[in-house]
């Protein structure tokens, strides 16, 4: 039981006794990082992260550049394995191939591309550069209730914005206006500030792929009305599939960079069948102080840059089937 830092740890176990060009890293999955029963997608995609970038530690390519994942199966609390194979190590880039595998399964495999991430070129005051999508400075934000099933919660903190969550809201200007001549609208919104709450915690290249996996997805957005009895407490939202480009370095702490703080801001625009596939937009961004915390000076935001983006395809599924899969892989844990 350990805070992020320390819950994503991996270490190198040398080459594969199959295949010398695969290497392996291992870890053990902490308990605490799971919803409900089982481990947090983007935590343990930050488990395979951190492998392929101590792999790439020694190289000329060291920062993660993109990730493309497939969780295959759920994960569980237990023993695991990264093994990360060396794909194309070109001028530019280098490919690598990383599996996660527990009890002789593969249950998440990716495809990385590593390089040098350099900082963004469209930036501030360029009126075509993204500004951080939240509204209110992290000092004076209120702190909301985190209310998924969610074994981290005392590791972390967040203050959702409310002038985003009304856009949701039916009595919107722009959703009360949509009509059979309207072309586009639709899609939900969501931002909030969400801190790491150790002291010792910081953002780092592997937990922001946790960063990028919370966040209030759509049909936890949608009006009770439209959910069509879904009610999201008891609904397990399973990532299936989930790609993460990276934009910038993160920035050392400081006067304008909080440490252990992200600004997170995401949309939803479909949902349906089979088991309830929906997709989500969320874009990572630095912070300008820790939540609760600092002053909001003038033009905070032209300060403020976006460390990531990330998409995902995931499920909505019954709560019980997350207790199902738990039990499922409960007679094998110590076993890789």
């Amino acid at each position: 039981m350990a805070p992020l830092g320390k819950a994503t740890s991996v270490a190198y176990d040398g080459p594969s006794a199959v295949d010398s060009d695969t290497k392996v890293y291992r870890g053990d999955v902490d308990p605490e990082w799971t919803v409900g029963h089982v481990p947090n997608g983007g935590y343990v995609l930050a488990l395979v992260l951190e492998a392929g970038i101590q792999h790439q530690s020694s190289t000329t390519h060291r920062d993660p550049i993109h990730v493309t994942a497939h969780f295959l199966q759920a994960t569980s609390i237990a023993p695991f394995q990264v093994r990360v194979r060396t794909l194309k190590r070109g001028r530019g880039f280098t490919n690598i191939l990383a599996d996660l595998v527990q009890q002789d399964r593969t249950r998440i495999t990716t495809h990385m591309i590593f390089g040098t991430l350099e900082p963004p070129r469209l930036v501030p005051p360029s009126r075509y550069a993204r500004r951080v999508p939240l509204y209110v400075h992290p000092s004076a934000a209120v702190e909301t209730r985190m209310a998924r099933p969610w074994g981290f919660k005392h590791h972390a903190k967040w203050a959702g914005d409310p002038h985003l969550r009304a856009q949701n809201l039916p009595s919107d200007p722009a959703r009360a206006a949509v009509s059979p001549t309207t072309v586009g609208g639709g899609s939900l919104v969501w931002g909030a500030w969400f801190a790491l709450t150790g002291p010792s915690e910081r953002v780092t290249p592997a937990s922001i792929a946790f960063f990028a996996d919370t966040f209030l997805n759509m049909p936890s957005l949608l009006p009770r009305e439209e959910r069509g009895g879904l009610v999201p407490a008891q609904t397990w939202f399973p990532t299936v599939t989930m790609t993460i480009a990276f934009h910038a370095p993160i920035p050392p702490p400081s006067a304008r960079h909080a440490a252990r703080t992200v600004g997170l801001y995401s949309t939803g625009t479909f949902w349906g069948e089979p088991q309830g596939r929906h997709g989500s937009y969320v874009e990572v961004w630095t912070a300008p102080s820790e939540l609760g915390q600092g002053v909001e000076e003038e033009g905070w935001r032209e300060n403020q840059v976006c460390l990531a983006t990330a998409t995902q395809m995931a499920l909505a599924l019954p709560m019980e089937v997350n207790a199902g899969r738990a039990k499922y892989d409960a007679p094998s844990k110590a076993k890789l």
